[in-house]
């Protein structure tokens, strides 16, 4: 009898040897992370509210210097916690205060190499990474990372809203993987991505009645790759997956490189048991430093834009100098030209027409295509940013003559040579006082942040879309349903739409047909983050009514709306059905909404943002689909009712003392 209990004793002891497990919780003790050994597979595992979100997901990596995947164990952790304030002055909200319980856990494979996974757990976001020692002496010095075995397993009945990473060296000009793919809604794990290659982050999950969870990434710079998610393998796992050989047509490895010792970038993961944590989240920032100090104070602002409706014809010196005088009598701060300036006005005749704008006070953003070698691009300037040489020199040319940043477009990947490319084109820039968008590109991750003049990042499918086809200008309401729950949810994200032109062609006589409402673009300005916004509007939105012009009480709106923001609310909304936001700017609350269903009444409680009686200016939808302006108090902030048209919207201002 002895001898047996002696042999269970030994068994379980060599159960708990085998499986051993640390736990660490956000401030508000919610949200839960558990991190364990079993059989020599590292795990962790995440549960808001006592409900299981993340199912045991895989850690660890395989590597040049060693596998760090398996035979792996915790040889010991320890816990910490870290508090910042901070702030972003070009984001969705202005001051963080950023606290979090920390856990590394020091993971240990059987040739006795070490490397350690840290958790930051805040209350509804985790951002997590592997630090990297240099091993044994005598051992390399940097690390080649051939896989990341890094997972997130879902529970069986998780529903997914994501967009399919495209194909490479396919599209306009072989310009692909650009993330301009179109999302689904609530759709089953079961289901694949269409081009076989995963998903581009950020991806929203919806498990069950029970939460969401958004997964994305953050602080990835010249020293690592951009990462996506797989398909779902197996039942509810995906996992992340570095760039296709064949993105950038085949130059730059896929694996990233880098300095022992060393880090990789953070995954980012905020649940919540609604959408309010999803939208309102931070995750992008809070564990990222700014890279270098700002040259000057940049500002921030709103912008005309001629080419998203003139298109590449109004290239020239006539339309540009109209569209300046459109930013001036809006008010506008930039105007950006678009690709084929170079040769349609010329360097000199720039100089000039930056003259001229500033004599409107009005600045200028130029164009520039990232480069030729890996894609078809002809659209030029070409051949200016990815030389290093070339770049400086133009880059210097453009800071004698005031302008004040640039728009890189055509970018065509995720490897580590293009993310030093973007580093590089931002330092670059920032040396000469410039402030960088990027287009048909990369997701931000974190960028507001760490680089100081950077400005946006397209990243999706934008409203150019809108003048391609009809079918997009159909769907634009459900897109402005959706992205600031997913896309706009972690980084800047330059649209560039608000059109009052109902037709969208020149002359507001042709082109595609607007499906929305006055106001659904309206609430788009504020619904949409980015602190430059290059608006679509045109000259004929000046004229009256009766010849075509937008409706004063739009241009109005669209002249006072602001692009920088202190603080955003969520307050009510569906991916791809409806969405309500509060922002503030200063002492003012914008609150809009827009609304992709059929037309309804929404009963809202703004009570979060608004105080009984306050009185505020509405922009909304009449009966005919009109924009029209009224003044209205607000009685009960908890019950506050709107009727919302079919691809309609509103905007609610409340002015501060």
């Amino acid at each position: 009898m002895k001898k047996v209990l002696l042999s269970l004793a030994l068994q379980a002891q060599m159960i708990i040897a085998s499986a051993v497990s640390t736990v660490v919780t956000s401030p508000d003790k919610n949200l839960e992370v558990t991190v364990g050994d079993t059989d020599g597979n590292v795990t962790y595992s995440v549960k808001y509210g006592g409900k299981q979100m993340l199912e045991d997901s895989p850690l660890g990596f395989t590597s040049n210097i060693g596998d760090f995947s398996r035979g792996m164990k915790i040889e010991n952790s320890e816990q910490s916690t870290v508090e910042e304030y901070y702030t972003l002055n070009r984001s969705k909200v202005e001051n963080v205060h950023y606290l979090a319980n920390v856990l590394k856990c020091k993971l240990v494979n059987e040739r006795k190499q070490s490397i350690t996974v840290v958790f930051c757990v805040s209350n509804n976001d985790i951002a997590f990474r592997y630090e990297v020692p240099r091993q044994n002496r005598g051992e390399t010095g940097a690390i080649r990372i051939m896989k990341e075995c890094t997972g997130f397993d879902f529970p069986s009945h998780t529903t997914t809203f994501l967009t399919p990473q495209s194909h490479a060296m396919i599209g306009w000009k072989r310009s692909k993987p650009s993330y301009e793919e179109t999302y689904k809604y609530d759709a089953p794990m079961t289901e694949k991505s269409g081009y076989g290659h995963g998903y581009t982050f950020p991806c929203l999950f919806k498990v069950g009645n029970d939460g969401w969870v958004l997964v994305s990434e953050t602080g990835v710079d010249s020293k690592y790759c951009g990462c996506r998610l797989s398909d779902m393998t197996g039942d509810g796992l995906y996992t992340v997956e570095f760039p296709m050989p064949e993105e950038n047509n085949g130059n730059g490895t896929v694996e990233p490189a880098f300095r022992l010792p060393g880090v990789t970038s953070w995954r980012t993961i905020t649940v919540g048991n609604s959408l309010k944590p999803i939208v309102e989240t931070t995750a992008a920032w809070n564990t990222v430093k700014p890279l270098y100090e700002p040259a000057c104070d940049y500002q921030f602002g709103k912008s005309t834009w001629s080419w998203i409706v003139w298109q590449d014809a109004s290239m020239n010196w006539k339309d540009q100098t109209e569209y300046i005088d459109l930013a001036n009598k809006l008010g506008y701060k930039y105007i950006l030209i678009d690709a084929g300036w170079d040769e349609q006005i010329g360097y000199e005749k720039m100089e000039e027409l930056v003259k001229y704008a500033k004599s409107k006070n009005v600045d200028v953003f130029l164009w520039f295509s990232s480069s030729g070698y890996w894609n078809d691009i002809v659209q030029s300037p070409v051949d200016k940013m990815d030389s290093p040489i070339e770049r400086k020199a133009v880059m210097k040319w453009m800071h004698k003559i005031g302008v004040k940043g640039i728009k890189v477009d055509f970018w065509g990947g995720d490897k580590q040579e293009t993310m030093r490319m973007y580093e590089a084109v931002l330092s670059d820039a920032n040396d000469n006082e410039i402030m960088v968008i990027f287009h048909g590109c990369t997701l931000p991750r974190g960028w507001e942040r760490m680089y100081p003049n950077y400005v946006g990042s397209e990243a999706v499918l934008a409203s150019e879309n809108l003048i391609f086809g009809q079918g997009a200008a159909d769907r634009e309401a459900m897109d402005t349903a959706t992205h600031p729950f997913i896309r706009n949810a972690v980084g800047c994200m330059e649209w560039g739409g608000s059109f009052l032109n109902r037709r969208l062609g020149r002359g507001n006589m042709r082109g595609t047909r607007r499906a929305t409402t006055d106001c659904h673009e309206l609430a788009q300005a504020v619904l949409f983050q980015n602190p430059i916004q290059n608006f679509a509007l045109t000259p004929e939105n000046m004229k009256p009514v009766a010849e075509g012009g937008a409706p004063e009480v739009s241009i109005e709106f669209m002249k006072m709306v602001p692009t920088t923001w202190n603080k955003t609310t969520f307050i009510d909304g569906y991916p791809g059905k409806f969405c309500v936001l509060a922002r503030q700017h200063g002492d003012d609350i914008y609150i809009a909404g827009n609304n992709a269903e059929e037309a309804t009444e929404k009963i809202l409680d703004l009570s979060d943002v608004v105080t009984k009686g306050a009185e505020a200016t509405l922009w909304s939808d009449d009966a005919q689909g009109e924009p029209q302006k009224t003044t209205v108090k607000i009685k009960n902030p908890a019950k506050f009712k709107i009727n919302m048209a079919k691809n309609g919207g509103f905007v609610l201002v409340i002015r501060g003392e």
